[in-house]
């Protein structure tokens, strides 16, 4: 701590300290909230929108608001915000970011801020990493909103368009980042306003803010669909690099000496790349049968190769993937979890099917695509809230503009962290770690035990289980009972192991927790899984069947309370739960949530971080000095200094450095990327809402000709040596070939604004006749579904090409330029000829509309729920909305209006029914 902040107080403290007074406020009101009835607490719901209405702003309000949710809190739930939670609620509705400890009630928090932000009536959005959590979330903190007369939605995956709406009407939405992320795009694919889903991005509060803002922020979400690319290349690629030999190396900054190296190709593992050597070169050209393995024309080739050697030099089974179902699953390197329906890009998953032999899907061609970073910077305001952040502070500042506030806990911590035991071997660091977990076990004492990939926390298990010791394991291979397993880690005795997915989101209470033992005795009496989760709901509900279901539940918690009561004391007395760290990620951050699970609430707890010269951290990035340091000791022994735990943070520092350059580099591309699709979903909403396309259809009609005859007709060469024959193919389908044929007749004295206006008033009037002969009803339709249906196909094929850019506008270095300039140059070149392309294709399309007079232009949803993922290859069909078809009626009477209620009695407005 530098002199400033011992005499002024860190950053967070200053902030708290202005909050202070707030919260003190708000305690002043806890008397008179208490003595209100509840219709009288529920009616403080309309005041506030009232006084909001009548001028008054969210900040006038927030005391009395936050006071009202405090007293709400404690009638429904039996729960009280504590000072720190209304000083976290309060940081949250400032729009920053509350770094909140594990066990401190982040949940209970986020109800301040979101019931306030509601009032508003522009919706607030609750985001959070997994269904589990937003459903769980909405009906326990939904009972609050609705005691107050607040509506609450949740958004979870497969639910229909219509579910989807009715979430997102209500004045508090809790969804995952990826429900949000994949509408937001649907909506923009969609063709008639009525089936948006979302309304404006008003306010989120984002739960693990760090996880989904910082560690998912470079791959994309991605909504594709089938493409025609055929899957040969992958396996005659995978065939190749079978047969190659590699070497491995910590890292190179001299890729010459890949000319000196006898085997076929070079693995930096620093770097995480895989590269042909000459040798390797050589070998492709022979095998392929080409000449020039670098020549524009092999760059299929040699990019299916690349990927080939990635799949087989970096991508490793159980660390970075796992096979099931005969399919590639990727594991999240941040949480451990399996990432189902999300694909490596650029057809690396399809290397990776071939090298493991398991079907090799198509690729598939990018219908919409957006970054979490700049979906996020779309929310007119934005929050969250995490047990760790402020080692990324800089990256939230400088990305998304938060700040983070620090708050204090509830109780002291009562956690001892012991420094990190260094050890020279791999070996010798698991032969002390099983020896203290030995010890741990013997007296009671439970321990967690972290690690960072599947192989390692399946080799653990093997040797806990030679030395006898029973054990459970947390990994993406069996999450299915995650938080149940993880809330358990803190009986008397216990010891779990988990990779870093250890349960985010679920607290480790000591002595075990009676709800999820109470769950463990109503599947041994035979109940499923499907009924216990109903019966811990807290949704209503008149079944007689989940009713008899709830009473048993709670009546197990209660008893299960007891038992777990008298163990708490036990596991305190042998030092609460013991945290041990198989080794440091490369993310201090999520060291400190691991260490984090430990010492909730004032309860004791310990931890520490078992390391060897043979992590991929310390071999990696550790440094000579600890290495020279490190060398003369034995293999079994033990080192702890200041010295070691400053170069591993170093180390630490190291990569996240790294890594946060290359989200800012992600971000930099995906920038322009994202100003064009500002613009395009800008101008599709306008269509979308009723904008009268007649006037944009004619100014599109005048500049294509325009441009068109300053191409072909030169102002500068006399009209008798013009060749009109190019104007007739190029406007074929837009212009009448006699009055290009007339001109040619007569070409003495023709002036090429001649041309224009005539061509341009030939055009029009055939478009004004297509008018007569259809119905301006109809023609307006039509204009709009042409217009959408062009924009829709040429962005795709847009954001197709702009990817092609991105991935070979590195070479632009080799001539000095500046990748990132060259790329924001062509990118905006190729909008322009995308947008030229959108108009023509748009008027080609209206001059060729074949609809009877009477004909209707039938409805259909264009993008149902579809395909997507994370970088995501995965092909498939969109669905479609079928509708129950409306009885016809034929009209016997006066004519029935628009807007009118329809005669055959569907309820619907007559346009929307028999009319449509």
């Amino acid at each position: 701590m530098g002199l400033f902040e011992k005499i002024f107080g860190t950053y967070s403290e200053r902030a708290i300290k202005q909050i202070k007074p707030i919260v003190d406020e708000i305690n002043s009101l806890e008397p008179t909230m208490k003595a209100k009835s509840d219709s009288e607490l529920k009616e403080m719901t309309n005041i506030f929108k009232k006084r909001l209405a009548d001028g008054e702003d969210l900040d006038d309000i927030l005391p009395e608001a936050f006071a009202v949710v405090r007293e709400a809190a404690w009638r429904v739930l039996g729960q009280r915000h504590y000072d720190v939670q209304l000083i976290g609620g309060i940081v949250l509705h400032q729009g920053r970011i509350a770094e909140m400890k594990t066990g401190e009630g982040k949940t209970l928090v986020s109800t301040l801020p979101a019931y306030l932000n509601a009032l508003s009536g522009k919706g607030v959005h609750l985001v959070t990493v997994n269904d589990y959590l937003a459903k769980r979330d909405s009906e326990w903190m939904g009972k609050i909103y609705n005691f107050l007369g607040l509506s609450v939605g949740v958004i979870v995956h497969d639910l229909k368009p219509q579910e989807r709406q009715a979430a997102y009407a209500c004045d508090i939405t809790y969804a995952t980042n990826n429900e949000l992320g994949f509408d937001y795009l649907r909506d923009n694919m969609v063709r008639y306003k009525e089936h948006l889903v979302q309304r404006e991005l008003n306010f989120a509060i984002v739960d693990e803010v760090d996880s989904i803002l910082i560690d998912e922020a470079r791959t994309p979400l991605i909504i594709s669909g089938a493409g025609a690319k055929s899957s040969d290349m992958y396996e005659k690629a995978d065939d190749f690099v079978c047969t190659l030999s590699k070497i491995v190396i910590k890292e190179t900054d001299n890729k010459s000496l890949m000319d000196d190296i006898e085997e076929d190709y070079i693995v930096d593992e620093k770097a995480r790349t895989a590269t042909l050597t000459q040798h390797g070169v050589e070998k492709a050209e022979k095998w392929f049968g080409i000449e020039n393995l670098s020549d524009p024309d092999n760059a299929t080739i040699s990019h299916h190769i690349n990927q080939a050697l990635k799949a087989h030099g970096i991508m490793q089974l159980d660390i970075d993937y796992v096979i099931k179902d005969d399919s590639i699953i990727i594991v999240d390197e941040f949480t451990g979890r399996l990432m189902f329906g999300r694909r490596y890009n650029e057809g690396l998953h399809q290397a990776i099917e071939a090298k493991e032999h398991v079907k090799i899907e198509k690729e598939s061609m990018t219908h919409a695509t957006i970054t979490f970073q700049n979906f996020f910077r779309m929310y007119d305001k934005l929050s969250g809230m995490t047990g760790t952040a402020l080692t990324e502070e800089g990256e939230f500042n400088d990305i998304y503009s938060l700040d983070v506030i620090v708050i204090p806990t509830n109780r002291p911590v009562a956690r001892i962290d012991h420094p990190d035991v260094v050890y020279k071997t791999v070996n010798g660091k698991y032969n002390a770690l099983v020896n203290d977990v030995k010890a741990a076990h013997e007296k009671g004492q439970p321990v967690l035990i972290g690690t960072v990939s599947i192989e390692k926390s399946e080799y653990l298990s093997r040797l806990l289980s030679r030395n006898g010791i029973k054990h459970n394991v947390l990994n993406a291979k069996n999450h299915e009972r995650e938080a149940e397993i993880v809330a358990q880690a803190g009986k008397f005795g216990a010891v779990t192991i988990a990779t870093n997915m250890a349960g985010r989101g679920t607290d480790i209470v000591l002595g075990g927790n009676s709800e999820y033992m109470a769950k463990q005795e109503m599947r041994k009496q035979g109940y499923d899984d499907m009924l216990i989760a109903k019966a811990d709901s807290f949704a209503d509900t008149d079944d007689e069947i989940i009713l008899s279901a709830r009473k048993l539940y709670r009546s197990l918690v209660e008893e299960y309370s007891k038992t777990t009561k008298s163990e708490r004391e036990q596991v305190k007395e042998a030092g609460g739960l013991f945290i041990m760290g198989t080794e440091r990620h490369e993310s201090r951050r999520i060291d400190n949530q691991l260490r984090g699970r430990a010492g909730r609430q004032g309860d004791p707890g310990m931890s520490r971080f078992y390391i060897s010269l043979e992590d991929d951290l310390m071999r990696l990035f550790g440094g000579e000095r600890i290495e020279a340091m490190m060398s003369r000791l034995g293999e079994d022994f033990a080192l702890e200094n200041n010295l070691l735990s400053g170069a591993i943070e170093n180390a630490q520092k190291k990569v996240e450095g790294r890594n946060f350059e290359t989200r800012k580099h992600v971000l930099q591309y995906d920038d322009v990327m994202n100003q064009q699709r500002e613009i395009i979903y800008a101008q599709r909403r306008r269509v979308l809402d009723g904008e009268n396309m007649k006037e944009q259809f004619a100014s599109m009609i005048k500049n294509r000709i325009s441009e068109t005859i300053e191409f072909y007709c030169n102002k500068d060469i006399p009209a008798t040596e013009w060749d009109l024959k190019p104007i007739k193919q190029d406007l074929v389908g837009i212009v009448s070939g006699e009055i290009v044929d007339s001109f040619d007749e007569n070409r003495k004295g023709l002036k090429r604004e001649d041309v224009v206006s005539a061509l341009v008033e030939d055009t029009l009037s055939r478009y004004n006749a297509k008018e007569e002969e259809i119905g301006s009803e109809i023609m307006r339709e039509a204009e709009r579904v042409i217009m959408l249906a062009s924009v829709d196909e040429n962005w795709m094929t847009h954001i197709d090409a702009i990817d092609q850019l991105k991935h070979g506008v590195g070479l632009q270095a080799y001539g000095h330029r500046d990748p990132v300039v060259e790329y924001k140059f062509q990118a905006f070149s190729m909008f322009e000829d995308m947008n030229k392309t959108i108009q023509d294709q748009a008027v080609r399309g209206i001059f060729s509309l074949q609809i009877r007079k009477g004909d209707a232009i039938e409805r259909k949803v264009v993008a149902g729920p579809g395909k997507e993922g994370f970088a995501s290859d995965n092909a498939g069909e969109e669905k479609k909305e079928t509708k129950p078809k409306p009885q016809s009626y034929t009209r016997q009477g006066a004519k029935v209006g628009r807007n009118d209620p329809c005669p055959c009695g569907s309820g619907k407005k007559y346009k929307n029914c028999c009319g449509e």
